[in-house]
């Protein structure tokens, strides 16, 4: 049996296990090393796992997984998800299709500070599915934008997905951040043109019983002393300074704690302020003071808060350390070398290993959650990329931020596709209402799917939309 069969095999074995419901860190590190022991021997494979766990677990870049953490924990604690949607809900409810875009608009800003899908999941379904059926929209509807937009979580920064994808690739943290601001509020826009789209051609999907807006008819006198112009454009303008001026003073306590926090973390970085690291930590801070001035934080909160950072630190970590081990052994079985060669010597462009790269994200999205894909998928793919190259060292560091940016949208769309869709299982979780059944909110998001799938593929064939603030 060759090197690269017993590669293979590793890696079908640990997808099974993975489905029988062994951790996925588990089932990584022990078929890795399983296959090196079987190539190089029982020593190697023993030393390999030390190492990996003392050099990884010991690389400072990793403090900035427990900060952010913290800040997105901190976050929900304080209120700011319920915050954001009402005042989201205030700006847009005018709008055909309002309340939908409001759930988008809040998804996204609660996304800037949080950096978690699932997350947003849970706190919008809380939030928006039951003021969205209040007011008249279909349930299927309801369950959908909030599924929809919960992916966003992963996508505008800080995300998880992209600090674990820096380390697993070496890639700067810093740049992955900026890259993903575009693409985010690109897929936001694109999820908002859908609604609209939906509210007005499809109103049977998005309204139980609609019946249009009746429109106010404006009353101008015709001895008005105002200039002509004025006096058409009246009410506009009225309604323009009554809308600045309710949004800042009478809405300030809900929009300026959300662009204090997003300047700290983003600005700091864009900027150069601060370091990821350093980042992190500031956004913790202001986060920890939010909570305080607006006393949605008590020690009970905060206790939880703290557990749970550690909780979700360490299983990361023991991921990391896995996906280490995962990679050592495709690098011992030659594995990527073989299917690098096939696929020069097949004469596959870029472009196809591309495209085929993303269909394979797409297909173990139906059965595996983001981190496995991402652990299993991007250290097998960053092999043959650099076949491309001249080698590992040779990729641009422009050509991996776009790719981790396409990776991360690829491996967001298994959120929402059967039969594993995570985020929809956390919406049913969620949900006070047993006439929506799990299908119900498969259904509901497929529409955002199929808008996921487009922009995936427009920034994937222009990465201009990836590396632009760059």
């Amino acid at each position: 049996m060759s090197d690269a069969v017993i590669g293979l095999l590793c890696i079908v074995g640990s997808l099974v296990l993975i489905q029988t419901g062994m951790h996925i860190a588990i089932s990584l590190m022990l078929l890795s090393a399983v296959g090196i022991w079987a190539v190089d021997g029982f020593n190697k494979a023993g030393a390999l796992i030390s190492r990996a766990a003392y050099d990884n677990i010991s690389n400072d870049v990793l403090g900035v997984i427990p900060l952010f953490v913290f800040m997105g924990l901190l976050v929900a604690a304080a209120g700011i998800g319920r915050d954001t949607f009402n005042l989201a809900s205030w700006m847009l409810n005018r709008i055909r299709g309002g309340l939908g875009m409001a759930t988008v608009t809040a998804n996204a800003v609660f996304a800037a500070c949080t950096g978690t899908s699932i997350a947003s999941a849970s706190v919008f379904t809380r939030i928006a599915v039951p003021e969205m059926i209040k007011h008249g929209y279909t349930p299927r509807f309801a369950v959908g934008v909030v599924a929809g937009s919960s992916v966003l979580g992963m996508l505008i920064p800080p995300s998880l997905l992209f600090i674990i994808y820096a380390v697993v690739s070496d890639t700067s943290i810093g740049h992955l951040f900026i890259a993903g601001i575009l693409p985010g509020v690109l897929l936001a826009l694109a999820f908002m043109g859908l609604i609209l789209a939906m509210s007005t051609w499809r109103k049977d999907k998005v309204y139980i019983d609609y019946q249009p807006p009746e429109k106010p008819v404006a009353v101008v006198e015709e001895d008005s002393p105002w200039p002509v112009w004025y006096r058409k454009n009246m009410n506009f303008w009225s309604s323009v300074l009554q809308f600045g001026g309710e949004f800042f003073w009478v809405w300030r306590r809900q929009w300026i704690p959300v662009v204090v926090l997003i300047f700290a973390v983003l600005g700091g970085i864009y900027m150069g302020f601060f370091t990821p690291n350093e980042a992190g930590a500031m956004g913790a801070l202001v986060a920890i003071i939010i909570g305080l001035l607006r006393r949605e934080l008590n020690w009970q909160n905060f206790r939880h808060v703290v557990v749970e950072t550690g909780r979700v630190t360490a299983a990361i970590l023991f991921l990391i350390v896995a996906a280490t081990i995962y990679s050592a052994m495709l690098t011992t079985t030659n594995l990527p070398a073989e299917l690098a060669e096939w696929a020069t010597d097949a004469k596959l462009s870029f472009a196809v290993f591309i495209l085929a790269y993303l269909i394979l994200l797409v297909i173990l999205g139906t059965f595996l959650d983001s981190l496995s894909i991402l652990l299993i998928a991007v250290p097998f793919a960053l092999e043959i990329l650099a076949e491309y190259y001249a080698d590992a060292g040779a990729i641009p560091s422009d050509v991996k931020v776009w790719f981790g940016v396409i990776t991360v949208i690829g491996v967001e769309v298994g959120l929402l596709t059967p039969p594993l869709g995570i985020a929809c299982f956390v919406i049913h979780a969620n949900l006070d209402r047993r006439d929506i059944t799990v299908q119900d909110i498969f259904a509901g998001a497929l529409p955002f799917t199929l808008v996921m799938l487009a922009v995936l593929a427009l920034i994937a064939a222009v990465p201009w939309f990836a590396l632009a603030l760059i």
